[in-house]
């Protein structure tokens, strides 16, 4: 198994997505790329503590590619706007790939220049970040599944 982490807007919605790719094993909602002291959603939704809410996804390489995880994400949040997703506003939904080594760096990077070429997103700028891992913090339970659990739709609009 290998892993993916990647902040895309409000972590429900990303986890809904990347769930549902087969060959993905787990995903779970955390926070990563802040103060390493503040580590509850609590401390998080202030947006003072540098924290993205993140999904760590656990995925079998020989069933799906970094490259396809890559192409959900770019799929399912504007990489042009930053610090928010839709009503979501402030540096904790901001667009991050906190990349696990060096290939994984290499492809994020690749990835985001092909969309950026595209024409997609026209003469916006993407603002993704591409990032080294930092510690994963694993958001409360009562986050985990949490569209699932409570029977909602994904929070995120597909672009």
């Amino acid at each position: 198994m290998a892993l993916a982490t990647f902040g895309a807007g409000c972590f429900w919605g990303v986890e809904y997505f990347f769930k549902r790719v087969e060959g993905v094993s787990r995903a779970t909602c955390g926070y990563m790329g802040g103060n390493d002291q503040a580590t509850s959603y609590q401390e998080v939704k202030t947006g003072t503590t540098g924290h993205a809410e993140v999904v760590q996804v656990e995925f079998d390489p020989e069933r799906v590619s970094y490259d396809s995880l890559l192409q959900v994400f770019w799929q399912n949040h504007n990489p042009t706007s930053l610090n928010m997703q839709g009503g979501d506003i402030g540096t904790q939904y901001r667009s991050t790939i906190f990349f696990h080594d060096k290939e994984q760096k290499a492809q994020a990077e690749a990835s985001k220049l092909a969309l950026a070429r595209s024409g997609k997103w026209g003469q916006r700028q993407l603002v993704t970040e591409i990032v080294p891992l930092q510690q994963f913090h694993e958001a409360e339970e009562y986050h985990q599944d949490y569209l699932d659990k409570n029977n909602l739709p994904s929070c995120h609009l597909s672009y």
